[in-house]
């Protein structure tokens, strides 16, 4: 089980026939830290004309709001909520602020505006997975370290760290099935004498092949 979500809060923003539109973008766990990020987008943009948002939270993204925030039904909050849906992200919250330029710009207009803010906020985020792995603890002699630390390297396996006792003590974070696979690459190296333990699998922030409880938020 995994799930797709932001790497990091982030902002970028773009001007459409002279309305400025701000793309907010940050992770949320819950409603209530959704709510909290709304407001301070509009405790910041106090003079701003319209601060629509939507966010979507949960692995089956059992939550879905949004507002339009004064601008005509349908042309706001439901183009960024679908922005975020075709990302196949969650656990998000997206704010679009809008500060009047003095021309209207229709419906259609609006709505590519929005979905515009809403997708340059994404991009300047960017996007991890979040997967279930477990880290592997791997006591092994030291004449094992260089064959160990090669394979390690053909395999492209995340070593977190390397701890140097009587034994030398290595610790690799990983997917079930990556996992499997170095448990039976270890027991041939060491001929069955290395010791092997896999702590319990849980939620890790997957970032360009690095397993992480987390990352900025």
């Amino acid at each position: 089980m995994g799930y797709r979500t932001i790497k990091q809060e982030a902002s970028d923003e773009f001007i459409e026939k002279k309305s400025t539109f701000i793309g907010h973008i940050k992770r949320v766990q819950n409603e209530e830290e959704a709510k909290s990020f709304i407001n301070k987008i509009k405790g910041n943009h106090r003079e701003a004309r319209h601060n629509v948002y939507a966010y979507v939270i949960g692995e089956n993204l059992g939550v879905q709001r949004y507002s339009d925030d004064g601008e005509p039904q349908g042309t706001g909050g439901i183009p960024v909520l679908e922005v975020i849906k075709k990302a196949e992200i969650t656990d998000v919250c997206i704010v679009v602020t809008r500060y009047f330029g003095g021309i209207l710009l229709g419906a259609g207009g609006l709505t590519r505006a929005y979905t515009k803010g809403a997708s340059i906020a994404i991009k300047a985020a960017g996007i991890v997975e979040k997967v279930e792995a477990a880290r592997v603890i791997i006591e092994i002699e030291y004449d094992l370290l260089g064959k160990l630390q090669y394979l390690i390297e053909q395999k492209s396996w995340f070593l977190e760290e390397i701890n140097y006792g009587e034994r030398v003590e290595l610790k690799l974070i990983g997917e079930e099935k990556a996992n499997i696979e170095l448990l039976e690459e270890i027991n041939a190296l060491s001929k069955g004498k290395a010791g092997c333990e896999i702590e319990d699998y849980t939620l890790y922030f997957k970032d360009e092949g690095k397993y992480l409880v987390d990352i900025e938020r």
